[in-house]
């Protein structure tokens, strides 16, 4: 799922001292690139018209004070904007914008505000200008009014100050969260079952007549264990013990399920941990059925069945399983209403909106009437977002910055916990139906690009330690929750094609994220994740993968892209990386090639970039799902065309299969190599054999 919105820009730059405010700026309409400008009653609306849009402010009149060192302005943008940059101008050789990322889609007038510190120093005497850049397509639109230069307010200097204040006690909790994961404690729980009445925990210490085992909330951090919500003597018997708890039981008067807590020993009288903390490695489910397993790894990506393509592209293609995107906020109420439908979680009553609902079930129905395995894609909105204001509250992790397009879910508080654990038990127990009556949900995605956290799963500026933490959290959350139903279910961690590098320092490499979630494994019970990757090229708009320049072959590869999928198959394989010996399931769950244009030699190359990767990809068996992004070329995808039909509203041939399309629908079948084999030439080569990598990959 990219985040390259389209745009339409509208500007107000001033130049005049302003009364209270600062220094406004006026825009030069004659000093623009590939965009268009107009004024309207001091609010300038922008065009873009090319894939490097910019515009060039006028001269200041006179020098800055030392303290005017913020670009604030409001803007009104329905559909956000992916990039701002702003350069002083003339640029000097090697200097690098202040960079804005992934501005968020609003509807009315939003402050914004940009900490050009770093420029002052060599920027901002008479005659200096700034140059604006917006996005990195055509057809793109936004408006901004006020904009100026100014002095950080007494409010902005003290949210900075807590914002700093917090970043501080976020890596004193990263170094205790480090430190947790590494210390090797005298004892260990080995197993924590979940039966229908009681959870039933078993473990080894030495050397000790008698320990307190103690249940710690998922919402809490073990590593800032002081008062154990429940406690029960231990006392083992030749170093081993079993103990029987009640899964249920009331706090405050409300009933909560043991299946989400984690269990600790601990010293008696001190309370200092003896062993990591456990999470529930099993629960009985409810329903018992085959496994399904897909025929092929040919899926689809961001399915539903009311979308404008022909649903027969199903059957025509092959697809054996698809994603589904579920917006749990879109879903999710919380009043009694004509237009929501109750369900019941824990002894409460919660409401789903019927209109989603339905859409939601046509969905799932159509794909398990043609026996497709579904992946559905967790997304949490942020509050602001949100149809219903409280559910996107409680939802929405406390320190979301409106920068995110989604937010991390709230794993942080025990109403978060309740509400995110009553749509994701609403979701699984109505989509695990042994008769299949609304359709099944097979596996679940958490989260979008979860390494580009800070536009798809938005939990603040966090370090990788604390975001995986959380992150963690809800992956155990949905799986615990979903098995308790459909024992098959696994959940995915998502990934982009960032591994061992980033263009945004707000983003994490991948690698990093998927060691750590080793070391949670380990550390607190090993459970039955996989990998859910979007291995497109180095440049989405380029289809010529095998040009990609930042790949290796090797695990600090920069990327992972289809020129060097190989290194995400063979780390799979990493002993490391095992589930009970097994590798882990791999999920190509969001790619695709794109067409720059609708000309011929655009539609050859990514007709050519796709074949390309299949033919990799088909003898990799650690990738077991390949879900191609997007069915249909989407105009809300920043200019690209990555879809396997043209826009359904081209005005030449809406909605028509390209060539993309017959590559495949061939994929897999004795008419591959007839298909596949015009687009050698084009990828210069003369045997498909030359393109597989199959030495082997190390550090």
């Amino acid at each position: 799922m990219r985040g390259l919105l389209s745009l339409g820009i509208f500007l107000f730059l001033h130049l005049a001292w302003s009364q209270d405010a600062g220094l406004a700026l006026q825009l030069n309409l004659n000093q623009t690139h590939e965009l268009s400008v107009t004024e309207d009653a001091s609010v300038y609306e922008i065009t873009t018209t090319g894939s490097d849009p910019y515009i060039v402010s006028l001269p200041l009149t006179q020098g800055l004070e030392a303290n005017q060192n913020q670009l604030a302005f409001e803007y009104f943008c329905p559909t956000g904007i992916d990039v701002l940059q702003v350069y002083t101008y003339p640029i000097n050789p090697g200097e690098e914008p202040v960079t804005l990322r992934d501005i968020g889609s609003t509807e009315g007038w939003v402050p914004i505000r940009i900490d050009l510190t770093e420029k002052i120093s060599n920027w901002g005497k008479k005659g200096d200008s700034l140059r604006i850049d917006f996005g990195t397509a055509p057809g793109l639109t936004i408006q901004i009014r006020n904009l100026q230069i100014r002095a950080q307010s007494e409010r902005e200097k003290a949210i900075e100050a807590e914002k700093q204040a917090k970043k501080q006690q976020e890596l004193q909790l990263q170094a205790a969260i480090e430190s947790y994961l590494n210390t090797s404690y005298e004892g260990q729980i080995t197993q924590v079952l979940a039966k229908e009445e009681v959870i039933e925990i078993t473990g080894t210490i030495s050397g000790k007549a008698k320990v307190l085992l103690a249940e710690i909330p998922l919402h809490e951090h073990v590593t800032d264990f002081k008062t154990a919500h429940f406690t029960k003597i231990i006392r083992p018997n030749n170093g081993i013990f079993k103990a029987e708890i009640p899964r249920y039981h009331k706090v405050a008067g409300a009933l909560q399920d043991r299946l989400l807590s984690r269990w600790i020993l601990v010293e008696p009288t001190t309370a200092n941990p003896l062993s990591h903390a456990r999470y529930t490695d099993s629960v009985v489910p409810q329903y018992t059925y085959d496994y399904l397993k897909p025929k092929t790894i040919k899926g689809l990506g961001g399915y539903s069945a009311d979308r404008q393509a022909p649903s027969s592209d199903l059957e025509d293609l092959g697809i054996n399983s698809v994603t589904v995107n579920i917006w749990i906020n879109g879903l999710f109420r919380s009043q009694a209403s004509a237009e929501n439908v109750p369900f019941e979680y824990l002894g409460k009553t919660y409401y789903v909106n019927k209109e989603q609902l339905d859409k939601y079930d046509r969905t799932m129905q159509k794909a398990f009437a043609l026996d497709i395995e579904v992946s559905a894609i967790l997304l949490v909105a942020k509050a602001s977002q949100s149809p219903d204001k409280k559910i996107g509250e409680a939802l929405q992790h406390p320190d979301c910055d409106p920068a995110g397009i989604y937010a991390m879910p709230d794993v942080t508080s025990a109403q978060g916990i309740t509400y995110y654990s009553a749509i994701n038990d609403f979701l699984a127990q109505r989509y695990s139906r042994p008769d299949g009556k609304f359709g099944r949900i097979h596996h679940y995605i958490i989260h979008n690009e979860v390494d580009a956290g800070w536009v798809w799963t938005n939990a603040g500026d966090k370090t990788k330690t604390v975001f995986m933490d959380l992150y963690h959290k809800s992956m155990r959350l949905t799986y615990l929750i979903a098995r308790k139903y459909n024992p098959n279910a696994q959940v995915f961690i998502s990934l982009t094609h960032y591994w061992n590098w980033t263009s945004n320092n707000m983003f994490y490499h991948s690698k990093d994220l998927l060691n750590l979630l080793v070391s949670y494994s380990d550390a607190e019970g090993n459970f039955e994740w996989a990998i859910a990757q979007h291995p497109y090229p180095e440049s989405l708009r380029e289809p010529k993968t095998w040009l990609d320049k930042k790949v290796s072959f090797d695990f600090n590869t920069q990327l992972i892209t289809f020129k060097n999928i190989e290194v995400l198959a063979a780390w799979a394989k990493r002993p490391e990386m095992l589930y009970k010996g097994k590798t882990r399931i791999i999920y190509l769950s969001e790619n695709g090639t794109n067409s720059p244009t609708y000309s011929s030699q655009d539609l050859d190359e990514q007709a050519a970039g796709m074949a390309y990767a299949l033919k990799k990809i088909k003898y990799l068996d650690a990738i077991k799902g390949f879900q191609y992004h997007n069915w249909q070329d989407n105009r809300r995808e920043g200019g690209l065309r990555i879809g396997l039909r043209r826009f359904p509203d081209d005005e030449e041939q809406p909605g028509a299969k390209k060539p993309v399309w017959f590559v495949y629908q061939a994929f897999g079948t004795n008419q591959e190599d007839a298909v596949f084999d015009p687009y050698k030439k084009l990828i210069g080569i003369e045997n498909w054999n030359e393109i597989r990598y199959e030495k082997p990959i190390t550090e």
